[in-house]
This record gives C-alpha cells, structure tokens and sequence, in this order.
C-alpha cells in the first residue's frame, strides 16, 4: 500500500524519487505495513500511508520534520480532496487524452530523474503499462483538482498598486534576501551530417522494414538492440500516446497507418523512425518504433569546432557584436531569435540563481563558473538536453544582479507574483470555508488539535 501511496504523490505532486519504502512510526522503521483511513472529503477517503508516504518524501529530500508535519500534510490532502469532490459536483470532466497526455508526460520526468524505465518498474515490482493503469485515475482526479483551483482563481487580477500595497505592508526585517542571478547568452552550433551518413540511416531502416515484411526478423527484437529511444528500446520500441503528445511528422505517420503496417522512414528533429502501428482507438494509439541517428564523424565534429573558434576569436577581437555573432553563427532553434539568451528551465525566465545553477544544468555552470559580466567563454563541447543533440558552443554573462534585499525597483515582478499569491491564498481561503460547511468532512480524533490554515472543524 505505500508503494503504491508514494508513487501517487510522486505522479500527482512531484517527481522526486524515495528510495526508503517502509512506514515510519514512533521514529522506527518497520516491514510491517498498517493502513487506515484517518479522513474523508465526501466520499474520498484519506489514507494513513498517504500521509506518511509524504512524510517520507519530506525526509528524503532533507526538509524538517516534526510534530507539526502530519497536520500540514493532512491539510493539503483534505485541500486536494475538497477540490476534487467539487470538480465533480460541478461536472468538470478531463478527457482521456488530456489524462494520457499528462500521465506520459510525468512518467517520462520521473523515469529520467529515477534513471530509467527499468528501475522504475523494480522499484514498484510492476511493468511501465500496468504502473500507467494503475495510476491513470490518479492523474485524472489531479487533474480535475487543478482544473477546479484554475476556475477559483480565474478572475484573480492584481494592481501596481496592489503590488505597492503588498511591498508596503511586510516588515523591513522580514524582506527576503535576494541570491546573486545571472542571464545567460549562448551560441551553438552543430556539426553537419553528411547526406552519405543519412542515406546510411535510411538505407539500414527500409532494408529491416523488407525483413519484417518477410518475417526474416522481429520489430519489437531490432527496436531492443538497436533503437537509440532508449526510454521505450527496452519496451521493444513500444510507446503508449494520444494526438499532440508526439512531434508533427511521428504522429502524422501514425495516424496514417492501419493495424500491423509499418510506416515509411520518417524523419523527425530527433532523427529517423520506422513506425508500426499496433492498435488505435479514438485519439489514442499504440505503435513500436526503431529510431535511428546519421553518425556524425570526427571531421564533421573538427569542422564545427573550427567554426566556433572562428567565431569565438572575431567576438574577441571585437571585430562582431555579440548580437551580430548569433545571428550569423548560432545554429540554436529556441535562442537564436532572442540574442541568444537561455531560459532558465525550470522558471522560464532568462535570470538563473548562482546558488542552484549547478543542480539545474551543470553544463552551464562549468562554462559561466568565474566569467564577469559581458564576458565569452571558451568554446566548449555542448549536448542538448531535450534533442540529444551534440555540438559546440560558446556562452556569455548578459547581466548579473548582486546580492539584495528585495525592493521595488529590482525586483518588481517578483514582489508582484508573491502580491498575486497572496491574494490567491485569500481566495482559496474563503472558498474553502465556504464549502467546508456544505461538504462531508471528518478526520480522527488525534488531529483535532492541529493549527489548521482553513476552518475544517
């Protein structure tokens, strides 16, 4: 039961792994697993083992736990719960492709931060396709919970002067402290494939489409051997989606398939496929794959690298403005329109906190690690994290804000995203005591004694 809790709250709250799957009470670990409910919100029931799967993830991730954790966790799960219950009163329905979509999504970031497929299927002793049916409605349920949040908070707008008001109303000595922040600007660019490397490809993937015509070889064994999609290699290839979950071409060659067929190659920005539909049902569809990249030779490589130092050496001897440098040199789809600048992935905004830059993309923080503002690093060999693709590149210190107390006009839209959070948290506030008293709400006992932020008793 708290395998099965802890995967819940990691699909539905986040994605950091535990690795400890035993339940804690009194401060002793035990292999002996009790359950009960100890809370309900209309008719869902809140598990003990929901609560302490938490507890535990709290623990794993270093924060503090006390006394005081059970009551704030039981809160956020009565909270999720009064939302769910109302999503359905109210008739908010999530498709099933809305569902599937969000389920791939988060499974694929938790294989990546457990490291793989595989040890997520050991870690809860059942297959990725039986982990996905089990936890289908988990996701649809939190999905329908933030859906209902969305709809509470819809007409929520906030004013400079409700920002000024907000800035105001905090105590001198209790404004936070601002970490030193950098932006960052880079240029890349990636080696050419030769169309002999491509053809090469191409030719491999349509002479193993004869084979399995023939019945000389079997998809799903190639796709294990040879496919370099290592997320679904191990699954034969195999991979579960609805419409819009996959790129353009994949998904177009998809749905223009028949049961058994097997596509044309395609090519994708990841590289080239051959497809095999094996089953379609609405929006959602099941096929195996075999990708496929060209090879990129040590001359192609040379090639790239001479064409950065070349670039690199022309921005030193001021002979091009950084501007002009990445229009004529970067090869970057998702920076090359912005002057080269790099969202932080995590905030979406174009400053990263020195303090994590490290745990966010250590690539970053080896090249900008002692680089002054307005200077270019040496070039340096680069990986996209999302396409896999390898190149070279060159990054620069844009800006950098030095360490403060947060004020008005440094730090405007970070005062004015903590204003509108606060507002949200008033409204949130009174919708749940408002719906408290028309919904069934009960815990046990041995909580009554908790500080809770809303009126649940």
């Amino acid at each position: 039961m708290l395998k099965k809790s802890i995967l819940s709250l990691i699909i539905s709250f986040g994605f950091s792994f535990i690795g400890n799957s035993q339940i804690v009470a009194s401060g002793v670990a035990s292999d002996k697993i009790i359950d009960e409910i100890i809370a309900q919100v209309g008719d869902n029931p809140i598990l003990l083992s929901d609560v302490e799967a938490q507890r535990i993830q709290l623990k794993s991730e270093g924060q503090p736990v006390d006394d005081k954790t059970n009551c704030f966790l039981l809160e956020e799960l009565l909270y999720q719960n009064l939302l769910l219950n109302q999503a359905k009163i109210d008739s908010i329905e999530m498709s099933d492709g809305q569902v599937n979509a969000e389920m791939e999504n988060r499974l694929r970031t938790l294989e990546q931060q457990i490291g793989s497929r595989e040890k997520l299927e050991q870690f809860y002793g059942k297959t990725y396709t039986q982990i996905k049916e089990e936890f289908r409605e988990i996701i649809r349920d939190r999905l329908l919970s933030q859906e209902m949040e969305r709809q509470i908070v819809a007409d929520l707008e906030i004013s400079p002067n409700d920002v000024k008001t907000f800035y105001k109303s905090i105590p001198e000595d209790s404004l936070p402290y601002i970490n030193e922040k950098i932006a960052i600007q880079q240029i890349v660019i990636y080696p050419k494939i030769t169309q002999a490397s491509r053809n090469a490809v191409i030719e491999k993937l349509k002479g193993w489409k004869e084979d399995f015509k023939s019945g000389s070889r079997s998809f799903s064994a190639v796709a294990t051997i040879h496919s370099e999609d290592q997320g679904s290699a191990k699954e034969g290839g195999k991979i579960e989606a609805t419409r819009g979950m996959m790129v353009k071409p994949f998904e177009a060659a998809a749905f223009a398939l028949e049961v058994g067929q097997i596509s044309d190659v395609v090519e994708t920005q990841y590289g080239y496929h051959i497809i095999q539909l094996e089953s379609r049902k609405g929006d959602d569809y099941t096929v195996r794959h075999i990708l496929l990249t060209p090879e990129i030779g040590r001359q192609e490589l040379r090639d790239a690298a001479t064409l950065m130092d070349e670039c690199f050496a022309r921005l030193k001897r001021n002979e091009i403005t950084w501007d002009q440098a990445v229009k004529e040199y970067s090869e970057d789809d998702d920076t090359r329109q912005n002057q080269g600048n790099l969202s932080n992935p995590y905030t979406g905004e174009q400053y990263w906190d020195v303090s994590n830059i490290n745990q966010i993309d250590p690539q970053i923080f080896g090249l900008v690690n002692g680089l002054e503002t307005g200077e270019v690093s040496s070039p340096g060999l680069y990986t996209d994290m999302r396409s896999r693709k390898e190149g070279v590149r060159v990054v620069r210190i844009n800006n950098r804000t030095e360490p403060h107390t947060a004020n008005l006009k440094d730090d405007y839209n970070f005062i004015k995203k903590a204003a509108k959070n606060s507002k949200k948290e008033e409204l949130i506030k009174d919708w749940v005591n408002s719906k408290v008293g028309k919904t069934y709400v009960r815990f046990d006992e041995k909580y009554a004694s908790c500080d809770f932020r809303y009126a649940w008793k």
